[in-house]
């Protein structure tokens, strides 16, 4: 169909048509009979921005002329906000101006709309916010209506994330850098073809009974979205993003928007699981800046700063189990066989692009955003006002970036106020306009629950609560993924380069297989970007897709990446579907054992009337017990996982008891730490310093205190903990103490390091003068420190360690992640700014905490032996750390906070500021930083069945 903008006039009467088709209409249904919910008003849940998150044409070119949202698409994003400055006068009176009540059912006088999409499931739609109560009689008919209302709610979302899992954005959105970016990021991590996409639907089938339900459930549930979409295609009240993308004809209604498949939940489980559920993939990294240190110091030196650096198992740091077990899982052994190391210099990445024309031909970099939250266009025509939705592309930014998520606190009811447990807890999904996540109310046979779940896999409540009880879950990433070094070859028998496409595998020389993706686009109402084309290709081994290529002892090999929940995207959902069922959970040992059914790396955390519980999941296999799974291993069967089957990607996996697990241990708390004494860190930011020091300071402290909890307290100190700078609390009285040996000479120096020391009095918080001021209170020690991180990070391991060693120690893990972006590019520099909140999870906090208390003399478990800062001399160290401040007081502010598309240089706030990303057309506002989960609930059950 034809791409130019049509009249004015003929757009004007579509808008005004399409505003009278917003939704189908209601029916006055009777209300179903009400399900006993033990939680007596005393659970509640926040979801930002808010639960809508479709928007007709109509209403699209409103928001563009007039700056209007449509309903329900913003009203959580508010109270959310309102946390971060409004904690401390939280009260069990006003909980309800922060979170929204998460009972199940609606009060009669709270009902929207009720309405029938077909007869065995009713939809009530609450006026709070327009969250679906869905009420089967039937269960097909409770999946078809959770899948009628998730695309009521969240349909073009769900459509741009099926082709992001398959690497076909461009296509769909257009050939924005954004989208090239997702697509490539998506596509490299699960390069499936649909006959491996459906022998994964097929495998469901051989889960017993529970695997029947399951795919009778998705299938159900695909019934509904699809005739969400035929009724809204024809009904003219489909998200509006289909005309700026092209797919509809704005006037005519010619186009279509393509119908969903059951293979398309496991796309969006893959993509879920590539962002949220994995850990591992990191050796060739490690190998580059362990061989770096052994070079620069020798093996033993070398191999001492590596694991103090590493942290595998840092004795300092805090677990989220603390009863004395211990849970041995990922670490290095001893003596290590197959490891295998790259020659120096030799590593590349795999190219994963090819043939590009046009605009693919350029390298994508990273979209801005837009100039402002609602610009008013340069025209009246419609069309052309929806011009420029999607330059950025369809997810500008956030979407595909590794990074922990989630945080959970819950004590043991022994000590807490009412002697029931007290949870509050929570997913950190990114933020996003339409949110990734979708709430709902699920009641049928065999299915009771109300919470939040992925758009797009909604036919079982993936983080919430039932009818007694509640559940969350944190990111646990422990290493499931492996790096495996396969020796190139050439069929013919001649010599084999970099570049061969054939490799030994079992003494054969066996073709890698090619998953390729041939995408093309052209100019569209949302994308200005000139038409290209480009063909993506993963070259796949038995162990899995092709990461890097280098040499070894001067012979070509590729490194594959093994890992363990490849081809198995929906094992994992018979836990999902038993976390719904309240027959299957009747305690917390029930709920641990449906936990252990999930592949994916998460750490589950329970709370029930009497009980508490913790489960780390996931697909963990079992090694040889000679393996180092932190560094590329040798392509040998000895050296593969215990019964391993290449053919379908199976091994033997830990079994129950040996994963992390406990019950009514005193509190739990998680953001991303190490599970448990004994399990080794994927990377290197489970160390001494972490941010889930922040959590469980303030939970000790209290219960050291004889203190006991209620939800507004715990609350609290979950909240206080997500407004304060990591390394203001933990790291910078580590360094005054180095400052404060003696006096500091020069009186401007003496100075800053008083601002410094006034904010740590405070509280070392990232917080507004007073809510919407958009000023911190301590602005200047603030960015102080911002500015001096990175100099004095450089300063004090640059030198010890020498250039390429510190630059390879980088690539293992970033040295900040401060609110306002990376800084681990040149002195004083940010590299990128996520306005995404999450903070503090990947730096070398630990690092520098444990090299600077070496310094001062003191003894440090785990530490690099010798003091690495100032060549082991304190006087040195200490005048490094003045030097890096006064230098650090002298870069402009605009430097420290360069500014972006959102923000001015120089403005501090804006700079932390969290956006909802968009995926769409419908932007938001701006909300002050706090580090805190997206989807958040807090729950005390007084009763129970």
């Amino acid at each position: 169909m034809s791409r130019r903008s049509p009249n004015l006039a003929a757009l004007s009467a579509v808008a005004v048509v399409g505003s009278l088709l917003i939704a189908p209409a209601s029916t006055a249904e009777p209300a179903p009979e009400p399900v006993t919910d033990y939680c007596r008003e005393q659970c509640h849940h926040i979801l930002p921005p808010g639960q809508n998150g479709n928007a007709t044409f109509a209403e699209l070119v409103a928001h563009m002329l007039l700056g209007t949202r449509p309903p329900h698409s913003d009203d959580q994003l508010a109270k959310y906000d309102r946390l971060a400055g409004g904690y401390s006068e939280l009260t069990t009176g006003t909980i309800d101006e922060f979170f929204n009540d998460n009972s199940f059912g609606v009060r009669p006088d709270n009902v929207e709309r009720t309405y029938q999409p077909r007869e065995d499931v009713t939809i009530i739609r609450d006026k709070t916010a327009g969250i679906p109560h869905i009420y089967g009689t039937t269960r097909s008919g409770t999946a078809y209506g959770a899948g009628f209302a998730t695309a009521e709610d969240k349909l073009f979302l769900m459509d741009a994330m099926r082709r992001a899992g398959r690497g076909e954005v461009t296509p769909f959105a257009g050939g924005a850098p954004a989208n090239r970016q997702l697509e490539q990021q998506f596509f490299s991590a699960s390069p499936y073809t649909e006959q491996e996409l459906q022998q994964q639907i097929d495998t469901v089938s051989r889960f017993g009974e529970r695997g029947r339900l399951a795919l009778e459930d998705a299938k159900s549930y695909v019934d509904g979205i699809n005739e969400y979409i035929e009724k809204s295609h024809s009904g003219r009240y489909f998200p509006g993003e289909y005309v700026a993308t092209g797919h509809v004809d704005p006037i005519t209604n010619e186009g279509r928007i393509e119908p969903f498949k059951v293979t398309d939940l496991v796309v969006l489980a893959s993509l879920v699981g590539a962002q949220f559920g994995g850990g591992g993939g990191h050796e060739v990294q490690n190998a580059v800046a362990r061989m770096s240190l052994h070079e620069q110091f020798g093996p033993e030196r070398g191999e001492q700063i590596w694991a103090a650096f590493r942290a595998e198992n840092d004795p300092e740091a805090i677990s989220t189990i603390h009863d004395g077990q211990a849970f041995p899982y990922g670490g290095s052994p001893a003596n290590p066989r197959g490891v295998v190391i790259p020659d120096p210099g030799s590593v590349s990445a795999q190219q994963l692009i090819f043939d590009p024309t046009g605009s693919a031909a350029e390298t994508p970099e990273p979209a801005a955003r837009p100039e402002s939250v609602n610009p008013r266009p340069a025209t009246d025509d419609p069309v052309e006002s929806l011009r420029g939705i999607f330059d950025d592309g369809v997810v500008p930014g956030g979407m595909g970036q590794e990074r922990g998520m989630s945080n959970a606190l819950v004590v043991s009811g022994a000590h807490t106020e009412s002697g029931h447990p007290v949870a509050v807890f929570g997913p950190q999904t990114g933020y996003f306009s339409p949110q990734l996540l979708t709430l709902q109310e699920l009641q049928g046979p065999g299915i009771s629950s109300k919470g939040a779940s992925f758009a797009g896999l909604s036919f079982y409540t993936l983080l919430g609560r039932g009818q007694d009880y509640a559940w969350s879950a944190t990111t646990a990433s422990q290493d499931i993924i492996d790096t495996y070094a396969v020796e190139l070859c050439e069929p013919d028998g001649r010599p084999a380069t970099k570049d061969s496409n054939s490799y030994r595998f079992r003494g054969e020389c066996l073709p890698m297989q090619t998953v390729e993706r041939e995408n093309a686009w052209q100019p569209n109402l949302g994308d200005d970007t000139p038409q290209g084309s480009y063909r993506l290709v993963s070259f796949r081994t038995r162990y899995g897709p092709v990461t890097h290529r280098a040499t070894v002892d001067g012979k070509p090999v590729a490194f594959a990446r093994a890992r363990s929940t490849f081809l198995h995207e929906v094992d994992s959902i018979t836990g999902f579907q038993k976390f719904n069922d309240p027959s299957a959970i009747t305690s917390a040992r029930d709920f641990q054992r449906a936990a252990h059914d999930i592949s994916y790396t998460f750490n589950w955390f329970y709370a029930d009337a009497t009980d508490t519980a913790y489960f780390n999941s996931g697909a963990s296999v079992v090694r040889k017990p000679d393996v180092d799974p932190s560094m590329p291993i040798a392509s040998d069967p000895a050296f593969e996982w215990q019964d391993w089957n290449p053919a379908d990607n199976s091994a033997a996996y830990t079994p129950f008891q040996e994963h992390p697990n406990s019950v009514n241990q005193d509190y739990y708390i998680s953001w991303n730490n190490k599970r448990a004494p004994g399990t080794a860190g994927d990377r290197a930011e489970k160390g001494a310093v972490q941010r889930g020091d922040l959590l469980d300071r303030r939970v000790a402290v209290h219960l050291a205190a004889g203190g006991k909890f209620n939800r507004v307290t715990l609350t609290q100190a979950m909240a206080d903990a997500g407004v304060t700078d990591l390394r203001a609390e933990r790291v910078l009285p580590d360094l005054l103490r180095l400052i404060d040996t003696r006096p500091v000479a020069d009186p401007q120096v003496s100075a800053l390091v008083d601002e410094l020391r006034a904010w740590l009095a405070d509280g070392g918080k990232r917080v507004e003068t007073e809510p919407g001021s958009r000023d911190y209170a301590h602005a200047d020690a603030i960015e102080l420190l911002d500015a001096w991180w990175p100099l004095l990070v450089r300063g004090e391991f640059e030198p010890a360690v020498g250039g390429a060693a510190y630059q390879a120690m980088t690539d293992v893990m970033q040295i900040n992640e401060s609110p306002s972006g990376w800084q681990n590019g040149e002195p004083g520099r940010h590299v990128g700014q996520s306005h995404q909140g999450s903070s503090f999870q990947f730096g070398w906090f630990g690092q520098v905490s444990k090299d600077i208390r070496a310094v001062l003399g003191e003894p440090v478990p785990g530490g690099f032996g010798e003091p690495l800062c100032g060549g082991g001399n304190a006087e040195a160290c200490r005048q490094m750390l003045l030097d890096t401040l006064q230098q650090a007081a002298a870069i402009p502010a605009a430097e420290t906070y360069p500014g972006d598309a959102d923000c001015t240089p120089g403005d501090q706030w804006c700079a932390d500021a969290i956006l909802q990303t968009k995926i769409g057309g419908i932007a938001q506002e701006k909300i002050s930083w706090q580090n805190r989960p997206t989807y958040q609930q807090v729950v005390e059950f007084p009763a129970h069945r």
